[in-house]
């Protein structure tokens, strides 16, 4: 075949790029409507292949061959392969440390620390415990957030602040463990490193954090006080009797934050992690190891190796006859990480496709017309983000469509790719609560029984992290750039912040 006189390839214009976008969105919105909550565990997979396949049409009518088409598709995947590999450890993780009494325990003492005279700020608290233990605002909303919500009915609290408390509590959690699926895709797509990301998500996350506690406590003082925990009691003393409680589980917990301090790559510090959780496993909890197994012709150590191996890839299941708890801590291994890679894959195919074919080219030219600075940089992300969020209806599009489109532009204005990745989940991961029609906003009200307009103006966290961070973009507070060795291509990657 002679390639020696190529067609040409046409420059999009930019009612072709919005097609697709259009496209996808319809496709989306009719996922959530026909689906509901089950929209994200196949039906906007296809929504999304069906929408890279638009894109790929607009690009052959440009003039793109194949050969261009799926070599850029192969270079997106690849973008996201870290963010597999650790999502797939981490399946691994959650299901040994739960088997090991470590989840088990953080939740114990998470639920401890309630007092009832101080039930927002405590409800917060306990959900940000339990959401950085498993990396999972739904599955904290959907097990102590509904226990919690149980408790503020029957006193007769304010449904709203309530259902805030918790979804603050759960996001903050969700967006500053390391096992969280949108906490790996956002420094992914940014190109940057988990740890990274997660040290400099610390400069908007604990401010607004603070003052949502803040907010939270004061709502206390004009609020009855709950007086009755006896669903809370009941989840401890199943605990209890389940599994070994004590501070030493904590250790696996404790060694890999210490691995991720000595910044030890995250892959094989929850590698480790998951490893010395299958050792606590069968030193410490036998006799759940056992019950988890059922009855065996099996040597015992043999059936303890073989629950280990079971939790790393099947996760764990509970049977203790406290449905809450037993939703709650039957979870993890890596086969419960397949539907959300295969999530992230169609995302970020999609994103590629607009990419290689221009089309994410032109939607960001016109946005970046209005781009001064870094201020506005990253006002113009966060804005980007939360309308995906609203039109898209899908928090992994909100992050992966900005981070391509805004990557190249934060690299121009030479700022470190930790600030692109921040402002992702500062926004993309945050705001998809608050919309009513979002999958994260449609679960949420479902779940908690509290309408998404009634608790969105008291999701305290959700709401000031986005505002915080658009304000550190224009004061230029912790705002780190690169050097012009990284931005030209060097190996060096100093950095040093914007005062």
């Amino acid at each position: 075949m002679n390639n020696d006189n190529p067609s040409p390839r046409r420059t999009p214009n930019i009612w072709q790029a919005i097609a697709p976008v259009c496209f996808l969105i319809g496709m989306l919105s009719s996922s959530v409507y026909l689906f509901g909550g089950q929209s994200s565990s196949g039906p906007n997979q296809i929504a999304l292949i069906l929408g890279s396949g638009f894109c790929l049409v607009i690009g052959f009518f440009n003039g793109h061959p194949w050969k261009d088409l799926e070599a850029g598709i192969s270079r997106g995947l690849s973008v996201s392969m870290g963010a597999i590999l650790i999502l797939l450890v981490v399946g691994s993780v959650i299901g040994t440390w739960i088997l090991a009494g470590v989840v088990p325990t953080m939740i114990y003492y998470g639920l401890s620390i309630l007092s009832p005279s101080l039930f927002y700020a405590a409800a917060c608290l306990i959900c940000a415990v339990v959401a950085t233990a498993t990396g999972s605002s739904w599955t904290t909303a959907g097990t102590i957030g509904i226990a919690l919500i149980g408790i503020a009915t029957t006193q007769s609290l304010h449904m709203g602040l309530a259902a805030g408390a918790v979804i603050s509590g759960a996001y903050f959690g969700d967006k500053m463990s390391p096992l969280s699926d949108t906490t790996n895709l956002a420094p992914a797509v940014a190109g940057t490193d988990l740890v990274v990301h997660i040290r400099h998500m610390v400069w908007t996350t604990a401010p607004s954090f603070a003052a949502a506690l803040i907010l939270f406590l004061a709502a206390g003082f004009f609020t009855p006080i709950p007086d009755d925990t006896a669903k809370l009691d009941s989840v401890l003393g199943v605990l209890e009797t389940q599994f070994v409680i004590g501070p030493h589980l904590l250790i696996p917990v404790i060694v890999v934050l210490a691995l991720v301090i000595r910044r030890v790559p995250a892959f094989p510090a929850l590698l480790i992690g998951t490893l010395l959780g299958g050792v606590f496993a069968v030193v410490f909890q036998r006799t759940t190891v056992l019950t988890f197994m059922g009855t065996s012709d099996l040597p015992e150590w043999v059936s303890l190796i073989k629950g280990v191996w079971v939790s790393m890839y099947g996760g764990f299941e509970l049977q203790s006859g406290n449905s809450a708890l037993d939703e709650l801590l039957s979870r993890g291994g890596m086969a419960s990480m397949l539907m959300t890679v295969w999530l992230i894959m169609t995302a970020m195919i999609f994103g590629a496709v607009m990419e290689t074919t221009g089309l994410l080219q032109v939607i960001a030219a016109r946005i970046l017309k209005a781009v001064r600075g870094p201020g506005s940089l990253i006002s113009a992300t966060l804005g980007t983000s939360f309308g995906l969020n609203v039109l898209a209806s899908d928090q992994y599009i909100a992050i992966v469509l900005p981070g391509r489109m805004f990557r190249g532009e934060y690299r121009r204005q030479r700022l470190d790719p930790k600030n692109l990745s921040r402002t992702l989940e500062d926004a993309g991961t945050l705001t998809s609560a608050l919309v009513p029609w979002n999958t994260c906003g449609a679960f949420m009200a479902q779940t908690l029984g509290v309408s998404t307009l009634t608790y969105a103006p008291f999701a305290f966290f959700n709401i000031l992290t986005p505002l915080v961070a658009a304000a550190y973009g224009f004061t230029g507070i912790s705002i780190e750039k690169l050097e012009e060795s990284e931005t030209e291509g060097g190996r060096g990657h100093d950095v040093h912040t914007v005062s």
